[in-house]
């Protein structure tokens, strides 16, 4: 097999090929890939029915539910709602390794709508218990955290190489159009319709997305045109059959070899797991800012929520535009966002923290784009399933800390100081990101020719014309 550094420069380049020779009347990915269209569509169902649930149940506990410690309530819910996706990783990596990849989305989607319906059914009866809405919490976050990874990593047996970008674009704006959508539907649902409707309207969205998924026709990792197969057919694989056979059949690596081996990027998820500490407590600290600051209902939540949703969004199809090196411009969007969830700790009125809820979102959604692009071509093929639930677990380890720390101190300390905590503690980890940036980035298994700053700047460049092709015609 052909080192990773010339099959990530070959797959480089042949995607600025393809992608340096389109017009901009090409249309969007998802209208030239039905089987891609399909399968993204439900991810958006699926992310928007999770998201809804988590904002729909946080605010019933705050507002309806439980009147002694609500923070801590809901900051346990949300704690349980991430657990699955860092305890899960191994299992993960081996299903989507192991398993047909369709199988393992069509499945995790149906176990999820059935989860989902048996809530709803137990609601409508009455005298539903908080301990099973946390048990089916779980379960559609075990659901989901198959979900998510095995999507990704099915990326290139859906799409051609050249589209690898475009199709990272759109699958990153995701979780902002479930933000969106989710988080406009969860609390209003919950003031009209309580947790029964809630529940029916994830199973709906749950059962939709695994239809969707079965209709879907993926590739096999040898079919032509697929970025596998341009990765496998470079350099001396494609002149040594012999090799061109051993590489179609890669060694599976331990999870723990996958991140040693690429220090570059494991220092990036430190970074942004640090970061996580203090940006996913937002979602704890909306449903208490809204009650005790805003003194607002459900309306308020689902308009906070969304600024951070559509800012999320535009960010998904803008980030790959920022300039500089992904670091440094990591680095800043770091310290936009800290700046921006610490203003409505200072600043009390709903449309002032809207907007700097959609500035935090942009930023978010302009950071992931950017990176998850890069790590599409550095990660060699055969490492993605194990990457993928090792990115989402060491992301996601910190997001229970986070609920359970801001839940339970929000039961001591007002919204805004909480606040004012997020923004404070965003900036060692903005700090940590620059001076990554100051350093030659050194991806693994290189040529010894090939300059490895260079190597990473090729790889961002790629990875924005990609998804300007996606956005250009919307």
């Amino acid at each position: 097999m052909a080192t990773r550094g010339t099959d990530v420069g070959a797959a480089a380049e042949a995607a600025a090929g393809a992608v340096g020779g389109t017009d901009g009347r090409r249309a969007p990915l998802i209208l030239r890939n039905r089987a891609f269209a399909a399968v993204w569509l439900g991810q958006v169902l699926t992310q928007g029915a999770v998201r809804m649930f988590q904002v729909g149940v946080s605010w019933w506990i705050v507002a309806y539910a439980v009147r002694e410690a609500p923070g801590l309530a809901s900051g346990l819910f949300m704690a349980v709602c991430t657990l699955p996706a860092v305890a899960l990783a191994p299992v993960v990596a081996g299903a989507i390794a192991r398993f047909a990849h369709r199988s393992v989305l069509r499945t995790a989607a149906g176990l999820a709508g059935a989860a989902s319906g048996a809530l709803a059914l137990w609601a409508h009866g009455g005298g539903l218990p908080l301990t099973a809405v946390y048990a089916a919490a779980l379960a559609l976050a075990t659901c989901q955290a198959f979900f998510d990874p095995c999507l990704t990593t099915s990326v290139p047996e859906l799409v051609d190489d050249a589209d690898i970008e475009a199709a990272t674009g759109f699958e990153l704006s995701t979780q902002s159009l479930a933000g969106l959508g989710g988080a406009l539907l969860g609390a209003l649902t919950v003031d009209r319709a309580g947790v029964a409707g809630l529940a029916a309207g994830c199973a709906a969205a749950y059962l939709g997305a695994a239809l969707l998924v079965a209709s879907a026709r993926f590739r096999t990792a040898g079919t032509p045109g697929t970025a596998a197969t341009t990765a496998t057919t470079t350099g001396t694989a494609a002149a040594d059959p012999a090799t061109a056979t051993a590489t179609a059949t890669p060694q599976r690596r331990p999870l723990r070899r996958i991140l040693a081996e690429l220090p570059y990027v494991r220092r990036i998820l430190i970074c942004f797991t640090a970061a996580n500490l203090f940006t996913t407590a937002v979602f704890v600290v909306i449903p208490l800012y809204t009650r005790s600051v805003l003194r607002g209902g459900g309306g308020t939540v689902a308009l906070l929520e969304a600024s951070l949703g559509l800012g999320a969004l535009i960010g998904a199809f803008t980030g790959t535009r920022l300039p500089g090196r992904p670091t440094v411009a990591g680095a800043y969007c770091l310290g936009v966002m800290a700046l921006a969830l610490a203003l409505p700790g200072l600043v009390a009125h709903r449309p002032a923290v809207a907007g700097c809820l959609a500035v935090a979102g942009w930023c978010a959604g302009a950071v992931s784009v950017r990176f998850v692009a890069l790590f599409q071509r550095l990660v060699p093929t055969a490492d993605k399933p194990g990457f993928f639930a090792v990115m989402q677990a060491v992301l996601g380890a910190s997001l229970p800390v986070a609920s359970l720390v801001f839940g339970s101190a929000g039961d001591f300390l007002s919204p805004r100081t909480l606040c004012l905590v997020q923004g404070v503690g965003l900036l060692p980890a903005a700090c940590a990101l620059a001076l990554l940036g100051s350093r030659t980035p050194a991806p693994p298994a290189t040529d010894p020719e090939t300059d490895p700053e260079t190597e990473t700047e090729t790889e961002t460049g790629v990875a924005g014309r990609g998804a300007q092709s996606a956005g250009g015609d919307r």
